[in-house]
């Protein structure tokens, strides 16, 4: 029967091989200065510093005369210190991501410069640990492996890139042919083991060769789940299983070993601290830096793993370098996260909307796609905003990226690209689409001199990216935010269903965006004539209505677009004001004046569009329908579809307090649509018209509680860098 330790070794070095398929050597040769200099200074400092906290150490534990530790070997000195030095590149990125710090300022900086310390790690780990475990012989083992690497990246690289393309732009691997490339990994492993460094140093050597893109997106999704979620963690459990922490509080000077540990987190925070003053970076920033470059991964854990099973280390030093190293990891989050405190979110934007923008300012919008297909659809929407020298665009197209796997590869990857990397065969798949994306956005670019355009990517969960949106909103001053919708036309001429995840992000995009939202269902808006283009804005009541009249009126201006707005009066039973949310009297003329309120702003408003929009412009039509109950409004719309249009422009309708709407909002299949767009994105209203359905910030957010399976959250937010 197969042992533990054979499973968990396997583990490591599944997880080595990985770490391998990571780097990105690109990234590293091409480094900016600073993140060099503060990835080093975080190295040198912490290897100047450790022996004397090792001395430290063997002063104050115990009796204070060593008796019950190592002996002061050469050995103890260097793994001690290796441990403090190194950096633990994927807990960096899964933090950062955590903590949607991974596209600030901070977490570009602290990516690049965990990337760079973590590869020095393993440059230590190579030329360091045959030092501590083969002594005298240390200098051959260095050597052999020194050959060993040389030759693999020499000589077996070229040839297994050109082996492994080739088969991969055909499609040709499958589960069979993979064992050969884990047979490999195994091979690799056996060689270094067998020149006296460790299985992991040939496991990692292996990941750095092989070709990454394409392959190594496979590679990991196939295995990704046994490796990672299996066999590695059995290795990691192994690691605490030793860990004896009787021997650090039951003992004459525990609290001296208390502060020593302590003490052991220190090094690294003050030298990348140290560092990061002659960047000129605030000492917020700079501790918050050193605090992500503290964190210790992979190779640490093995180091400790080498010097028990070397019995290199005692008990009680084990026990104080291993609790160290899980505190230095562990305070990461809730501190990082006090420094950069929640707070209300985006409170001092209030003018982050479309009504609000002046007519000589530039419009910027953040048009978030999964795909090359969203890409071309959104664009051909923006092309309709009216770009002109007085007012132009400026477009941030945000690539959404679903984290799979190993957060790490994802955002190495994406290193990579930006890195300048060619050739299809080096892109992951994530790559190539952004890759996609971003000439698709520079076409339109080149098409119109007064739209600037700026193609960004995330990489996060589904379920927090509305997070980073809202950032990246916020940080690029957006005044509104474009969403696909969850469905797209099928060659059938119908709208089915893409991801019902891009359903979820909309929803959560909508309860606390920094700026106006508007969620775009494409009926093919890109395969019509840019001249003679028709619009329907169905105009109703309220702040959301406002905003998506003022998107159609921007519109409206472009030459060739021809504007229909049509403004829904409601009588009778359509105008029966909700009052069953509130009981008590306060509550009941709280809603009653705030719809009147609403009313006068929505008059005002209407009456400056026709008095402005409309004056001596053939171009512009105004008309209003009458509505007396919930069976005139999908009657209205039937209605306005035979005179047919290329665009629907509605409200999503958050804020109206009308009973009828309420009501036919329990019917709708997408409440995040409202009722208007929800039956226009229906298939049982035949129509081959587009919809972009508005919600205008400053008013909340949408409120679902009647929907009780859809996602509402209330997320704060981080100060940014």
């Amino acid at each position: 029967m197969i042992s533990v330790e054979v499973i968990s070794t396997i583990g490591v070095i599944y997880y080595a091989f990985l770490s391998g398929l990571e780097v990105n050597l690109n990234t590293i040769l091409h480094v900016k200065k600073k993140a060099a200099t503060i990835a080093i200074s975080g190295i040198i400092f912490p290897m100047v510093m450790g022996p004397a906290l090792y001395l430290l150490h063997r002063k104050f534990y115990g009796k204070g005369d060593g008796s019950n530790l190592e002996e002061s070997t050469i050995n103890v000195y260097i793994l001690w210190t290796l441990v403090l030095t190194v950096t633990g590149f994927p807990v960096v990125v899964h933090t950062l991501s955590e903590l949607k710090l991974l596209y600030t300022g901070l977490g570009k900086v602290a990516l690049t410069s965990a990337m760079i310390s973590d590869t020095y790690a393993w440059i230590l780990f190579v030329l360091f640990v045959p030092f501590s475990v083969n002594g005298t012989e240390a200098i051959y083992t260095t050597l052999s492996t020194a050959i060993f690497i040389f030759i693999s990246i020499f000589v077996v690289h070229p040839i297994i890139v050109k082996v492994i393309d080739r088969k991969t732009e055909r499609d040709e691997w499958d589960a069979n042919q993979l064992v050969f490339v884990f047979m490999g990994l195994m091979v690799f492993s056996f060689i270094a083991d067998t020149l006296g460094t460790h299985d992991v140093v040939g496991a990692f050597l292996y990941g750095l060769i092989l070709p990454h893109g394409k392959f190594a997106d496979m590679v990991v999704s196939m295995t990704n789940d046994f490796g990672i979620g299996f066999l590695a963690p059995i290795y990691f459990c192994g690691n605490g299983s030793k860990l004896m922490v009787k021997t650090i509080f039951f003992q004459p000077n525990c609290a001296y070993t208390l502060i020593i540990i302590l003490l052991l987190c220190v090094p690294k925070i003050l030298s990348t601290l140290f560092a990061t003053f002659f960047f000129g970076m605030r000492a917020q920033d700079g501790f918050a830096l050193g605090l992500l470059l503290n964190t210790k991964g992979v190779v640490a854990l093995i180091m400790l793993n080498i010097s028990w099973d070397r019995s290199i280390l005692s008990p009680p030093t084990y026990a104080v370098l291993t609790s160290a190293v899980l505190l230095m990891t562990i305070v990461v989050a809730p501190v990082i996260n006090a420094i950069y405190k929640p707070r209300k979110r985006f409170e001092n934007n209030k003018l982050k909307t479309i009504q609000k923008l002046r007519l000589d300012a530039e419009l910027r919008i953040l048009a978030c796609v999964h795909n090359t297909r969203q890409a071309v659809g959104v664009i051909s929407l923006i092309e309709y905003f009216n770009a002109t020298r007085i007012s132009p665009i400026h477009v941030f197209g945000l690539y959404l990226v679903e984290i799979v796997g190993r957060v790490g590869a994802l955002v190495a990857s994406h290193m990579e690209k930006s890195s300048g990397q060619s050739g299809t065969q080096n892109l992951t798949q994530s790559q190539l689409e952004l890759e996609s994306i971003t000439n698709t956005f520079e076409a339109f670019k080149e098409a119109y001199d007064a739209i600037r355009v700026q193609t960004l990517n995330v990489v996060s969960n589904y379920a927090t990216i509305h997070e980073d949106i809202y950032n990246s909103a916020n940080e690029k001053c957006t005044s509104l935010i474009l969403l696909p919708f969850h469905k797209q036309l099928s060659s059938e001429g119908a709208l089915e269903t893409t991801n019902t995840a891009y359903k979820d992000i909309n929803l959560n995009v909508m309860q606390s965006a920094p700026c106006s939202v508007g969620i775009f269902v494409d009926r093919d808006l890109g395969s019509l004539p840019t001249l003679n283009f028709r619009i329907c804005m169905i105009f109703v009541g309220g702040p959301d209505d406002r905003e998506a009249l003022a998107v159609a009126w921007r519109m409206a201006g472009r030459i060739g677009t021809q504007l229909s707005v049509v403004r829904m009066l409601l009588f009778d039973n359509a105008e029966i004001v909700d009052t069953s949310s509130h009981a008590e009297p306060q509550g009941i003329l709280s809603i009653v004046m705030d719809s009147e309120k609403q009313k006068e702003l929505d008059d005002e408003y209407v009456n400056g569009f026709r008095l402005t929009a409309m004056n001596n412009n053939d171009s512009i039509s105004y008309s209003e329908v009458n509505v007396h109950s919930g069976e005139d409004i999908p009657t209205t719309l039937n209605e306005l579809e035979n005179f047919y249009c290329n665009l629907y422009i509605v409200g999503q309708g958050n804020r109206r307090n009308n009973r009828v709407f309420l009501n036919l909002l329990d019917w709708c299949d997408c409440p995040e649509l409202g009722v208007l767009g929800d039956i226009l994105a229906s298939d049982n209203f035949v129509s081959r018209s587009s919809v972009l359905v508005v919600q205008q910030y400053g008013y909340g957010g949408m409120v679902l509680e009647k929907q009780p399976n859809h996602v509402t959250t209330n997320n704060d937010g981080f100060e940014w860098l």
